[in-house]
């Protein structure tokens, strides 16, 4: 029968250092050499099973922590690997396991060292957020991802952009689309680039929205994506075609710093296009404001998702015809927020965004309701808050359906222009911008201690909160 040799030295070594024996002693207790044992800590002899039976009944070994393999540790490296400051270093999977394996308490000491450093980059931010609502300091953190460089700089800005607006009222009144908007942009689509639009199953196109066949000239849109969400699916290409130049100004005005950055926000701006196309500024301005800004009514009216009608709100910023400044976020159920925007830039340093007593969190409990209430931030400030949950493409059977939520807010000045205003009782949710930036005391739905107060040990007494402060 052959013996199954295992190299396991670092491991070894650990145990030996843990429980604070010499090699001399350990090799004794083993009925080895001091130098049969150096070579087993080095890895150039193997771990034999008498030795691991010997370890176990000597020095109580778990024999897991020696067989087991350091997989634990190789996951967290490869997740510290995996960002974007290490771009340029990304070892392969056997590397880190043999890292995590040959020096187990160097990987760990890393483990700790990311996690410190992630720590301070999230205290470090919400110091910068603190300090800017003060007027103190402009701009402390740059984002590091394409991505993130995106989203701060079409949050930062009022949402916004007249080149798109004209062009697509242009567009708009060379369809003419009557009641029969998704058949005139089909039209213009085969009459002016012989583009056809076919709908495809789930198992043709599994993982994708639309695509575009240069050869066939077709367009391809996933069976998955409700008609709403085909409908700008199509006027997203048209977009791209028709209003290149338009979009392609926008996108020099923001001067955002790399390719990836550009092709981000290329989408971002033709989705903003297809909006303006499939409800045009005028129209959607003036019935907004004769319903008093009913999002249900809207999405009836001009046959849009409420995603996209809420959407469309926090657009009416043209000179002269200016609609309520909205801005908007949209969160997952774990609380990731996916998206920020607003009328006249998401308000950041007056809102936040990031309490946990938020209407749009208590949506998911309450999915296709909408959900009204005042918010009051620590500083007297209030704003009207609409929260409702929004559904993603169609699931497959056994597949979890992708459902979001969606808030959309203004001052409370405006509570009288829209309907919604009516729902609203007498008190205010008691909100603040963040846990870590919020110094209200006694609050339930606490997450976080805030960053500018130390925490309240005091052994005698325990307030209602786990993060009590002083």
């Amino acid at each position: 029968m052959v013996e199954r040799k295992i190299f396991a030295g670092p491991r070894v070594r650990r145990v030996r250092m843990g429980l604070g024996l010499t090699q001399t002693t350990m090799a004794q207790g083993l009925d080895i050499s001091p130098s049969y044992l150096n070579l087993i800590e080095r890895n150039q002899r193997p771990l034999t099973v008498q030795l691991l039976l010997k370890l176990a009944s000597v020095y109580r070994v778990d024999l897991d922590e020696l067989q087991g393999g350091e997989a634990g540790s190789a996951g967290q490296l490869r997740e510290i690997f995996a960002d974007p400051l290490l771009a340029g270093e990304i070892p392969g999977d056997q590397e880190l396991i043999e890292f995590a394996e040959a020096a187990p308490n160097a990987a760990n000491g890393m483990i700790r060292l990311y996690r410190a450093y992630r720590e301070q980059a999230a205290r470090l931010s919400d110091l910068a957020e603190l300090l800017s609502r003060e007027g103190r300091v402009a701009d402390v953190i740059t984002p590091r991802l394409p991505l993130d460089e995106v989203h701060d700089r079409f949050q930062s800005r009022p949402n916004f952009f007249a080149r798109i607006e004209d062009a697509a009222d242009a567009l708009q009144d060379h369809l003419s689309p009557g009641d029969d908007m998704a058949g005139a942009l089909r039209a213009w689509l085969k009459r002016e680039h012989g583009i056809a639009v076919r709908l495809l199953p789930v198992h043709s196109m599994p993982g994708l929205r639309r695509r575009y066949d240069r050869h066939s000239m077709r367009l391809f849109l996933s069976e998955r994506l409700s008609p709403f969400d085909q409908l700008r699916e199509i006027a997203t290409e048209i977009s791209l075609l028709a209003l290149r130049g338009e979009i392609s100004a926008e996108l020099d005005a923001l001067q955002l710093s790399t390719p990836e950055a550009n092709r981000i926000a290329r989408f971002e701006l033709a989705r903003y296009a297809a909006h303006a196309l499939l409800m045009p500024y005028g129209a959607y301005f003036s019935a907004a404001q004769r319903l008093h800004y009913d999002i249900s009514s809207l999405c009836a009216r001009f046959s849009v998702s409420y995603e996209q009608a809420a959407a469309r709100l926090t657009t009416l910023q043209r000179p002269g015809a200016a609609g309520i400044p909205f801005f908007l976020m949209e969160i997952d159920s774990a609380g990731n927020r996916l998206r920020k925007a607003g009328a006249q830039g998401f308000p950041q340093a007056r809102f936040g965004g990031g309490c946990p007593k938020l209407n749009i969190h208590g949506a998911f409990a309450q999915p296709g309701q909408i959900l009204v209430d005042a918010a009051e931030m620590p500083d007297g400030g209030r704003f009207l808050t609409v929260a409702r949950t929004i559904e993603g493409p169609q699931a497959d059977f056994g597949e979890r359906v992708r459902r979001t939520a969606l808030l959309l807010g203004c001052d409370i000045a405006h509570r009288d222009e829209v309907i919604y205003g009516k729902a609203l009782s007498a008190a205010s949710i008691l909100i603040g911008p963040a846990c870590r930036l919020c110094e209200r005391q006694g609050c339930l739905a606490r997450a976080e201690p805030p960053v500018t107060r130390p925490l309240g040990l005091d052994e005698m007494a325990a307030g209602l909160s786990v993060f009590d402060f002083q």
